[in-house]
């Protein structure tokens, strides 16, 4: 293969579109058992700064020191520790989710949406790790 013919290769990769554009934002999700001692915890270890407790929704998220990275505390009665699922935030989820499955991309049901605070859906990348989207519907 000749130098010429793989930098076109290496171009065409390099200038390849995503299927969805993602905001510059992540919230990695985390399972614990009390929101309210996890934040605590987070603020006083790490120096997170609480953003707030959806108490209706059992979920609290915690600013993180990295400019960008959110921390999910999502409440469960027995949490699944190690399993952390990254949150990209998109504009519009239903264009984002209908692109993401038209090109292959599976979800784990439907998308769900807690009025006035966020919808998220769950996919899978191809080793089966659990990601989601999510849209902020606060207006925030």
């Amino acid at each position: 293969m000749s130098i010429k013919y793989s930098y076109f290769i290496f171009s065409l990769k390099e200038s390849r579109m995503s299927v969805v554009t993602l905001k510059n934002t992540i919230t990695l999700a985390i399972s614990v058992r009390d929101r309210h001692v996890s934040a605590d915890w987070y603020a006083e270890k790490l120096g997170f700064e609480l953003i707030h407790h959806m108490d209706e929704a059992g979920w609290s998220e915690m600013r993180t020191n990295v400019d960008g990275v959110t921390l999910g505390l999502g409440e469960q009665a027995e949490p699944s520790p190690g399993n952390s699922v990254p949150v990209f935030e998109v504009a519009d989820i239903v264009a984002a989710r209908a692109a993401l499955e038209a090109d292959g991309v599976a979800f784990d049901g439907a998308t769900e949406t807690i009025e006035g605070m966020v919808s998220t859906a769950t996919f899978y990348d191809p080793d089966k790790n659990a990601m989601m989207l999510a849209q902020d519907l606060t207006g925030g």
